[in-house]
């Protein structure tokens, strides 16, 4: 075919207005990773836990699990072994988890909390025409103690968090994610659902509590979903409550949580969940795995609920392929084998909970739940070991690929690497420093990139890549 106007020139002008529309669309609904940070865990709490305090109470208890459990690097190395495994010096590196495990308990302890008012919320010997009232209560001093806990925040100012690994807070703060579960859109919980939620949003919102970076933090998850009409009702939900309260346009976003067979595959045997995420009008932050309805609906006997039964391995692989490119986040569900007692019990559910973690990790799900302060213990460890066990080769492959020097030589790691794995590269070394797994000055000198070389190279597209960019700092009003 000819040069020019008639020829290459007006077939490629030809083909770029024949797929105009098409790469509109795909621009609009895949518009790549988030820019924003994830956490590696949520905690959820029952409302009548939780107040203004719960964070550094959560915190004591995880590290009052670690000192008496992990009081140095042999009894860690002792509990987590299989964690460091391949680790070039065992020793150097189980002193080095012990350390930055323990300042993190201390420092952050929680990432994400998730204030429960659905299943966690049993109301146990409240009777039944107490009910409402009883979780309208909850609900307003749940919202005094935010409001009180975001004011004390900022009169201590942006440099209250910064704490040694030897010196805990107890000073009431919020951690950097946070929100609430409330009752299902089903039938039967719909109408106690919809009023926690609205009541709890329109207490933030009076209360200056979904301005600025709080907004960004804020995460409510939405239960139980069946159908793409629950999401839509979501949707019109947050629309109608923005308008209502003069936040501004998308200021509420909100997690689905995939706990129902129904919201893996729909009547007509269509992956249903990606239906959920497109409808969810860009508002939907992340997708949930819960392990135990999930498993339960699809007749799984309790003994075998686990994370790792395959039922769900395969609704996980079906929310991984219709989260991805979408900017969705993915999160596991939980293990409700708790370590609580003596060493005995303790120690094997660490355990167990560390080796789900680290298969959830290995399987690219980079964040789960946790159900008591001292699953923290495990998280950490087990996250941590996770990055800092492949930060050496992520390092040098990444090196040899952006032509850098580390010591002084040119990068070679064995590896020819494409873009694709260059970008899941950098994307791994900037999750290990959010969560605290690495400093950079470790990352900058395995790399030979700074953090803000890693950023682009993570999302080299521009244009929509997070809920978080379409949220005003302000409101309206």
């Amino acid at each position: 075919m000819r040069e020019g106007p008639g020829g290459l020139e007006g077939l490629a002008d030809a083909l770029d207005s024949d797929l105009a529309a098409a790469d509109a669309a795909l621009a609009e609904r895949f518009p790549g990773p988030a820019a924003t940070r994830q956490p590696v865990h949520t905690l959820y709490l029952p409302a009548e836990r939780v107040h203004a305090g719960v964070v550094p109470e959560v915190g004591a208890a995880a590290l009052e699990a670690f000192d008496t459990h992990l009081p140095d690097t042999s009894a860690l190395a002792g509990v987590f072994g299989d964690l460091l495994a391949g680790a070039l010096d065992l020793e150097r590196e189980a002193a080095s988890l012990h350390t930055l495990v323990r300042d993190k308990l201390a420092r952050e302890p929680v990432e994400d909390l998730r204030i429960d008012f659905e299943d966690g919320f049993t109301q146990r010997g409240v009777p039944a025409d107490a009910r409402d009232r009883d979780e309208d209560a909850h609900v307003d001093r749940v919202l005094a103690d935010l409001v009180a806990t975001r004011t004390a925040s900022e009169q201590r100012g942006p440099d209250s968090s910064s704490l040694s690994s030897s010196t805990p807070s107890s000073a009431p703060s919020l951690p950097p994610f946070w929100g609430l579960r409330f009752g299902s859109l089903d039938p039967r919980t719909r109408r106690r659902g919809i009023r926690t939620f609205t009541r709890f949003v329109g207490g933030l919102a009076a209360g200056g509590g979904l301005h600025g970076n709080h907004a960004s933090g804020f995460r409510p998850t939405l239960p139980k979903v069946t159908s793409v009409d629950q999401v839509r009702a979501m949707v019109r939900m947050c629309r109608e409550l923005e308008q209502a309260t003069g936040l501004a346009e998308r200021t509420l976003g909100f997690e689905i949580q995939i706990e129902t067979p129904q919201s893996i595959c729909g009547p007509d045997g269509s992956a249903l969940v990606a239906r959920l995420v497109h409808a969810a009008d860009r508002r939907c932050i992340g997708l949930h795995y819960g392990t135990y309805d999930y498993s339960a609906a699809c007749g799984i006997a309790a003994e075998y609920q686990a994370m790792d039964h395959p039922v769900a391995d395969h609704a996980k692989a079906v929310m991984q392929v219709a989260a991805a490119g979408t900017g969705v986040a993915l999160s596991d569900g939980s293990t409700n084998r708790l370590p609580v007692g003596e060493a005995d019990a303790v120690l094997p559910a660490w355990q167990l909970h560390a080796r789900l973690v680290d298969r959830s990790l290995r399987r690219g799900f980079y964040q789960g739940w946790d159900l008591h302060p001292a699953q923290l213990v495990s998280r950490y460890v087990a996250t941590y070991a996770f990055y800092r066990r492949s930060l050496p080769t992520a390092g040098a492959r990444l090196s040899a690929y952006l032509g850098s020097t580390v010591d002084g030589r040119a990068g070679s790691a064995g590896y020819l690497d494409e873009p694709a794995t260059a970008r899941a590269l950098a994307d791994f070394c900037v999750r290990a420093l959010d969560c605290g797994a690495a400093t950079d000055a470790e990352v900058e000198e395995l790399t030979g990139a700074d953090r803000a070389a890693l950023d682009r190279l993570r999302r080299p597209r521009s244009g929509r890549a997070d809920l978080a960019a379409h949220r005003p700092a302000e409101s309206t009003t």
